[in-house]
């Protein structure tokens, strides 16, 4: 049906086809892991909170404010990650929680 030059150029094309999305399917998977690892650290450190017990939470509160004056005035995301972080930990977990619901 088809002659033998047209088929071993459709069998060339096949497999420089797929070189190139197994070649994209690492690149992807790499960039994947990168973009991910502030993600892994995020969690982490959300597990670590959830260990904490909750009357020591409050009392992270005060303490954190303490920290907050005694660093300088320079590292601005610093301060904003101590005086953000509990109500950002707060609706992290509350979304998770409506997501896993909204799941079952």
């Amino acid at each position: 049906m088809y002659p033998r030059e047209e088929l071993r150029e459709l069998a060339r094309r096949k497999a420089a086809l797929q070189q190139r999305i197994a070649a994209r399917r690492e690149q992807c998977a790499a960039a994947a892991i990168c973009v991910t690892r502030p993600l892994v650290w995020l969690d982490q450190a959300l597990e670590m909170w959830r260990r904490i017990p909750p009357f020591a939470r409050l009392a992270a509160l005060p303490l954190g404010r303490f920290l907050l004056r005694s660093f300088p005035r320079r590292p601005d995301r610093l301060r904003r990650l101590l005086r953000w972080g509990s109500l950002l930990a707060g609706v992290l977990s509350g979304w998770r929680r409506a997501r896993n619901h909204r799941a079952t």
